[in-house]
């Protein structure tokens, strides 16, 4: 941990000034009274955010959305999001969607992916976005696990939707045409949402009614289904005043694929329900285009992580003299430690200081940050947000003093923890423990004045393609399915610091008839390459007899781990699970 200390930035003007009195005068009911639904219970989280300042003379006119791709940029109204929503609700429910089917959004960044976010919500239908990247096996897992009523895509897309899963979708919608007809069930939207009615309303709903459904990767089960609800809208408005620190006249712009949750908590929600524009851009990265869109659109808050920073360092220290970026107040980062290096970059040569945060999939939202109004500690995550508190936990369970190694917990519970994992309730409550802790996988520690320092996962999660997150479990299902392939297991080697490219080395047990040989590894690794993500490089295989084991048959990746570093592994038989 690093001693340093830089001043709070903004000690007079942020959202939240009073960190100490906030955490002790905090209650979530206080925060929802900003809500229309407060004493009914019956809610839906598009009537508090894009109908409550579509309907408001003030705010109808006042930019909620604009969209840059390919030199095309689309500026979309409350009013007029409104309206585009509305369409799209009534298109889904003409087709025959009603509360509790799933719609899976499988598309790059683009206005139709926002319209069908939004218009779901109305309904009541449950969306779960991918990445338009996602291969073959990722699609399949999906299609097959949530058996949603449609999917919604790209004609460029289609074909890597399975035969076998396409045949058990009522629709393929496509975006636009031409439709590749490879499926007898694909849809053209065209023009459809145009003809049907501009006005609609919201299914109100129960608090738990889930929303949406984002999937995450586990270290040694299969990817799993996050559920989130409308009642999240409580935790989402406080923490993006409070983090964000949003204020009317703020140009946001996250810059997260809304496949992350990142993207669809902090891209979309958070920002309609203060009631302020987001910018989404639909180009792959470059560091004169992010500087581009900071200065033409006059970004003030910018929600991005680390790596594109380490990205924007690396192009040069002249590049942001370029480009008038004076509208810019607050950067904040997440996704990976926000290293000092970065950090004081930053505050060189763009003039603002970021500010890191930390959350998960699972906690639904930004759960401990650095804020404006407090000083920042070099490398450390910040303190919990009012409303949250955190610790740091022994293997028994057990809270330890400052500055130790141990599982970092959330107490329960506050609005955005996720409702459930789909179709596993059993994997759902492993992540609770006496019913008094959400334990997070994440190691960390916190110092005397309560700031909390990130020092790994007690797993092996891995960064691919900057914002999604892979399992060495999905790496070896890969694996598996190449024939000379019996068992797989995959460690990481490390990353290239700040650059986010993980290393991995593959541990194989061979198949029947296979015998291990240089150039049978040779073209493991060709098939590796031509189906993982360029940010994940294999660059060593070893065939072993066996893996190491418990005795359930539960694989020990950190026993590989250990024996790569010269370090004694221990006994598996004798290993808790």
């Amino acid at each position: 941990m690093i001693k340093a200390r830089i001043p709070a930035v903004a000690p007079e003007t942020a959202n939240l000034k009073q960190y100490d009195r906030a955490r002790a005068e905090f209650s979530w009911k206080a925060i929802e009274k900003a809500f229309s639904w407060d004493s009914s219970g019956q809610m839906n989280i598009i009537t508090e955010s894009i109908d409550k300042w579509a309907e408001a003379p003030r705010t109808r006119d006042h930019p909620a959305l604009i969209f840059e791709a390919r030199g095309r940029c689309e500026t979309y109204t409350y009013a007029q999001l409104r309206k585009k929503s509305c369409q799209w609700a009534a298109m889904f429910a003409a087709y025959g969607f009603v509360t509790g089917d799933r719609l899976l959004v499988f598309l790059p960044p683009c206005p139709e992916t926002y319209f069908a976010m939004i218009a779901c919500a109305r309904l009541g239908v449950i969306f779960c976005p991918v990445f338009a990247s996602s291969n073959f096996f990722e699609l399949e897992f999906r299609l097959e696990r949530i058996a949603p009523r449609a999917v919604l895509t790209h004609p460029d897309l289609v074909e890597k939707i399975p035969v076998e899963c396409a045949g058990q979708l009522d629709n393929i919608f496509l975006v636009n045409g031409p439709a590749p007809a490879l499926f007898a069930n694909e849809t053209l939207i065209g023009d459809t949402p145009g003809r049907m009615p501009e006005e609609g309303v919201c299914h109100a709903v129960s608090g738990d009614t889930p929303l949406y459904l984002m999937f995450t990767s586990g270290s040694t089960r299969p990817p799993k289904g996050i559920l989130h609800t409308h009642a999240d809208m409580v935790g989402i408005y406080a923490t993006a005043q409070w983090a964000l620190d949003l204020k009317p006249d703020t140009i946001l712009w996250t810059d997260a694929d809304p496949a992350w949750v990142t993207g669809t908590v902090y891209g979309a929600f958070a920002p309609w329900l203060c009631g302020v524009t987001s910018l989404v851009l639909g180009d792959d990265f470059s560091a004169a285009n992010w500087f581009r869109s900071l200065e033409t659109h006059r970004v003030s808050t910018w929600y991005t992580t680390p790596r594109i920073l380490r990205d924007l360092m690396d192009a040069g220290d002249d590049l942001p003299t370029r480009y008038n970026l004076s509208a810019l107040r607050h950067i904040v980062t997440v996704g990976a430690p926000l290293i000092p290096d970065i950090l004081y970059w930053c505050r060189e040569h763009l003039k603002c200081t970021p500010h890191d945060t930390w959350w998960m999939t699972e906690t639904g939202i930004i759960c401990i940050a650095n804020l404006p109004a407090l000083d920042i500690k070099p490398g450390s995550m910040g303190k919990p947000l009012p409303g949250i508190v955190a610790a740091v936990l022994d293997e028994d369970g057990n809270p330890l003093p400052p500055l130790s190694f141990g599982e970092l917990a959330l107490k329960l519970r506050w609005p955005g923890l996720m409702s459930g994992i789909w179709q596993d309730d059993a994997r759902y409550e492993r992540n609770f423990r006496d019913n008094t802790w959400f334990t997070t996988g994440d190691i960390a520690v916190e110092d005397e004045e309560g700031y909390f320092y990130h020092q790994g996962r007690n797993d092996d999660l891995l960064k691919a393609g900057g914002d999604k997150v892979v399992g060495p479990f999905e790496i070896e299902q890969l694996l598996c399915s190449h024939p000379a392939v019996a068992e797989a297991a995959v460690i990481s080697k490390g990353t290239e610091l700040g650059k986010g490219v993980s290393y991995l080395k593959a541990f194989i047990t061979v198949a029947k008839g296979y015998t291990p040989s240089t150039r049978l590894s040779y073209e493991i690794k060709a098939f590796l390459k031509g189906n993982l993500e360029s940010d994940l490089i294999v660059g060593e295989l070893a065939f072993l007899e066996s893996l190491p084991k418990t005795r359930s048959g539960k694989l020990l990746r950190r026993m590989l781990r250990a024996q790569e570093l010269g370090l004694p592994g221990g006994d598996p038989l004798k290993m808790r699970e």
